[in-house]
C-alpha cells in the first residue's frame, strides 16, 4: 500500500519512521510515496511535493494520512482525499470532533475508510476498544485524564510544590507544550477528545463549544496544591460525560482525588481513560497520549486495519440526545475571595480561609458561580472517593 503524509511535523515524522524502519510483515508492505510540505521545503526529499492536486490525481497512492493539525487546511484536503477515493487517518482532534459525521459519511459515499484512533489518547488505543465495546454494550459513561500536558504540569506541582508557571515553562521546554498552551490548560484538548468520545459511544453529534462545560487550570496556584494535599486530595484536570435515556451531560474541570484513587497516580504525561459499559461495566486505559512515536503508532495501527480490511464500528452519530448539564450533584472546592455565601444561599458552604466547601451541588450552577467572580478564581470537583476531611 502506497501513502501520502500531509505534513512533516512531528507526528508526520513519527510515521514514516515507523513504516520505514519496520521489520514486521505489514510495515514491510506499506511504504511512503508522498510528503506534501510547504514550498521552501520541496529539496529537502524527493518524496516532497507541495502541490496537493499530484496526490490526488496519483492512482498508486490509497492512503493519505492528515498530520496538519488544526481545522484548515486540514478539513478541505481531507474532504478533496475523500473524494478522490483516498482512504484517510488523522490524528487531528480539532477536525474530528467538528467534522466527524461529515466525513464518515464522505467515506462511505466513496467506498473509502476514514479513522481517527490517535486523535484521542495518542498511543492508546482507545477508540478501537470503545468500538469493540459497543458492539455488545451501551456506554453510559466516559471519563479520563484526556490530556498529556496539564497532567505533567499538576504532577510536578504537587511533586515539586513548584508555581504554575515555572512548571509550564518546563513543560515548554521538554516539548510537552506548545507556546501558546491555551487548547492544553484550558481545557480545550480535553474538550474535542471528548466529544470524538462521547459521538461514538452515544452515536450522536456533540460540537465542540460554549454550551459545553470546561474550566482549566491556568488559575491554579502552589498554595492550591499544598492545600489539597493538607486535605488529602491529589488534582487532576478531568473531562466526563454521563448519558441517561436521551440526555447527557459534559463538563472538563479539575476534579480531586484521594491518593489510593487510580486517577491521582497518573503521572507525568501519561493519559488515563475509561468507559463503563452495560455488561462490561468500567474499563480503564492507561499509557503514552501524545509523542511522535506513541501517536505514529496509533495512525499506523489504522493504516494497517485498512490495508487488512479489518473495519471499525458504523456509526451515523443520529442519535438525539439533549445536553443537560444541572444533573450531576458533586461537591465542590472554591478558591476566591469573595463572599460565596450570598451568591449560594440555597447550598451549604463553609468557609477555610478563602476555600469554600460547597455541598452537593449540579455542575452547571458552579461553573455559572465561579464564571462570575472577578480575580483568578480556581475550583475542583471532590471525586467520590475523595472525602473532605477538615483540618
Amino acid at each position: 500500500m502506497k501513502i501520502a503524509i500531509l505534513g512533516r511535523g512531528t507526528v508526520g515524522s513519527g510515521v514514516d519512521k515507523i513504516i520505514a524502519d519496520g521489520q514486521t510483515p505489514f510495515l514491510k508492505s506499506l511504504s511512503v510515496k508522498s510528503i506534501f510540505v510547504r514550498e521552501n521545503k520541496i529539496n529537502l526529499d524527493p518524496r516532497n511535493t507541495a502541490n496537493y492536486a499530484d496526490i490526488l490525481n496519483d492512482p498508486d497512492i490509497d492512503l493519505v494520512v492528515e498530520t496538519l493539525g488544526g481545522l484548515e487546511p486540514s478539513h478541505s484536503m481531507i474532504v478533496e482525499a475523500l473524494n478522490h477515493g483516498k482512504n484517510v487517518v488523522t490524528a487531528n482532534k480539532a477536525v474530528v470532533a467538528r467534522h466527524i459525521q461529515e466525513f464518515t459519511q464522505l467515506a462511505r459515499e466513496n467506498n473509502v475508510k476514514f479513522y481517527f484512533e490517535s486523535a484521542v489518547g495518542g498511543g492508546i488505543p482507545w477508540i478501537i476498544n470503545l468500538e469493540r465495546a459497543l458492539r455488545i454494550d451501551e456506554i453510559d459513561s466516559i471519563h479520563g485524564i484526556f490530556n498529556g500536558t496539564s497532567n505533567f504540569i499538576l504532577d510536578q506541582m504537587t511533586k515539586t510544590g513548584a508555581s504554575f508557571d515555572s512548571v509550564l515553562a518546563e513543560a515548554q521546554k521538554l516539548g510537552y507544550a506548545e507556546a501558546d498552551s491555551s487548547a492544553d490548560i484550558d481545557g480545550y484538548d480535553i474538550e474535542n477528545k471528548l466529544c470524538i468520545s462521547a459521538d461514538i459511544a452515544y452515536n450522536t453529534v456533540v460540537e465542540p463549544g460554549a454550551d459545553l462545560l470546561k474550566f482549566g487550570i491556568r488559575n491554579i496556584t502552589a498554595a492550591d496544591i499544598a492545600y489539597f494535599k493538607e486535605h488529602g486530595w491529589v488534582v487532576k484536570l478531568l473531562g466526563r460525560s454521563f448519558r441517561r435515556v436521551d440526555q447527557f451531560n459534559f463538563v472538563v474541570e479539575p476534579t480531586l482525588f484521594a491518593p489510593g484513587q487510580i486517577e491521582a497516580g497518573v503521572h507525568d504525561n501519561y493519559n488515563y481513560v475509561g468507559l463503563r459499559g452495560t455488561t462490561i461495566g468500567k474499563l480503564t486505559f492507561n499509557g503514552q497520549g501524545a509523542g511522535m512515536l506513541p501517536t505514529a503508532h496509533a495512525l499506523v495501527q489504522d493504516i494497517i486495519d485498512i490495508q487488512v480490511q479489518n473495519d471499525h464500528l458504523d456509526r451515523r452519530f443520529d442519535k438525539q440526545l439533549n445536553l443537560d448539564n444541572s444533573t450531576k450533584i458533586m461537591d465542590y472546592i472554591v478558591r476566591t475571595d469573595a463572599d460565596l455565601a450570598p451568591l449560594l444561599p440555597d447550598y451549604k458552604v463553609t468557609v477555610d480561609g478563602n476555600y469554600w466547601l460547597v455541598k452537593q451541588i449540579n455542575t452547571e450552577l458552579i461553573h455559572q458561580t465561579v464564571a462570575k467572580l472577578s480575580g483568578k478564581p480556581f475550583f475542583a470537583c471532590i471525586n467520590g472517593g475523595a472525602k473532605h476531611e477538615s483540618r
